[in-house]
């Protein structure tokens, strides 16, 4: 037993026990049929469910560590990547040392594809691949919990409401992440916000930074604890993104009506759809080491926030939206390859790009713009006004 327990992903001796009891639950065959066969799950469920059991079962025999469990992960990432991308790409890494531990500070645009791009990239990099931070507020389900602790996912305890528990879980979080980073040279992921950025406007929530730094001894000095912590900001930049309406959708109602009321499985059907959907060219973008002599949490945000503006790899989607809500986004570099946007280069993208604004509600088409937009408009201001 140890003080984590409770939180951290699971380990070798506990990968074929979990499996084991999650194989043999109903629910988890239901839930995969109706993902596979929606259409078919209602009438023919008697049918396939014994199926579905049965290849899960096959998918899984001999698994019996995390590296095996993510080289199945790894199989149904790749058919995902192949079919919802037109390319996935990164940089920075060259800068980075596989031999030790990173806490990857990233923005977040998509639920459970921002890890799953970052994982990619530093595997296939030769990198460790990640432990994931995951709310528990996603973790309905006994069985969803335990996939994502068997695929290196820790839990966030975002149930707590008295701020004693508050408090006390997030002290909690921060003495696991510096003990995943320093005592198991362990990389861990966690997105900069709480929440998706819905509006495309990337920006460090100073609380996520404080929690990171709650495990500080008083006597030690808060940069050297920074620096200790091996934060790397992470920019991922999608040039399409499967959830743009729904997210629009969302914003339009908290601007009209001031609330926005989520539906009980509105955050499965995002995940779902955030895998699912065409992503276009995918760039994962890795900053430098955060490695000044930082005062506090404000100084540590701005820098996180700078380097994910900065690195961020604009598509051409960003340009054509930044043109469209009325400002000049020529000579701006675009795509991993740094070509120059020109509107006369891009005239495929653009007609595509429209009819996808055009199959939008009216009433918040504005809003899906700004949000394709806004990262140009950050990368500008982070890098005095363009190139």
């Amino acid at each position: 037993m140890t003080d984590f327990d409770d939180i951290r992903p699971y380990n070798d001796d506990e990968v074929r026990p979990v499996l084991d009891r999650i194989l043999a639950d109903r629910e988890l065959a239901d839930a995969v049929m109706r993902l596979k066969f929606p259409r078919l799950a209602g009438p023919l469920g008697f049918i396939l469910r014994p199926l579905v059991a049965r290849v899960m079962r096959r998918e899984l025999v001999g698994v019996d560590s995390v590296d095996k469990f993510q080289l199945v992960v790894e199989k149904y990432m790749r058919h995902m990547i192949e079919s919802t991308t037109t390319e996935i790409t990164h940089s920075g890494l060259d800068k980075l040392d596989p031999n030790r531990a990173y806490l990857f500070v990233s923005n977040h645009r998509d639920i459970a594809m921002d890890p799953a791009f970052v994982n990619w990239s530093l595997y296939h990099a030769g990198f460790k691949t990640l432990r994931i931070a995951i709310g528990d507020n996603l973790l309905t389900k006994e069985y969803v919990s335990d996939l994502m602790r068997l695929n290196k996912s820790f839990i966030v305890n975002r149930s707590a409401k008295a701020p004693r528990e508050k408090l006390k879980a997030a002290k909690k979080l921060s003495a696991y992440i510096y003990h995943s980073l320093t005592a198991e040279n362990a990389n861990i992921w966690i997105a900069q916000r709480e929440g998706r950025a819905k509006d495309g406007n990337d920006l460090t929530n100073s609380a996520v930074v404080g929690m990171l730094t709650l495990n500080r001894p008083k006597t030690e000095d808060y940069a050297d604890y920074v620096r200790e912590l091996s934060i790397v900001p992470v920019s991922i930049s999608y040039e399409l993104d499967p959830c743009d309406e729904a997210k629009a959708h969302e914003l339009h109602q908290q601007r009209t009506s001031g609330a926005y009321q989520k539906g009980d499985q509105e955050d499965v059907q995002s995940i779902a759809r955030g895998i699912a959907g065409q992503k276009g060219h995918v760039h994962v973008a890795f900053g430098d080491v955060l490695s000044g002599d930082f005062a506090d949490t404000d100084a540590v945000t701005a820098e996180i926030d700078r380097q994910i503006w900065s690195n961020y790899v604009l598509h051409s989607s960003n340009c054509m939206a930044f043109d469209q809500v009325g400002e000049e986004a020529r000579s701006l570099p675009y795509s991993d390859k740094n070509l120059s946007y020109e509107p006369s280069n891009v005239s495929d993208e653009r007609a595509s790009f429209d009819l996808r604004l055009q199959a939008v509600p009216s009433d918040y088409r504005d809003i899906v713009q700004a949000m394709y937009a806004n990262p140009v408009r950050n990368k500008l201001a982070a890098t005095g006004g363009g190139q």
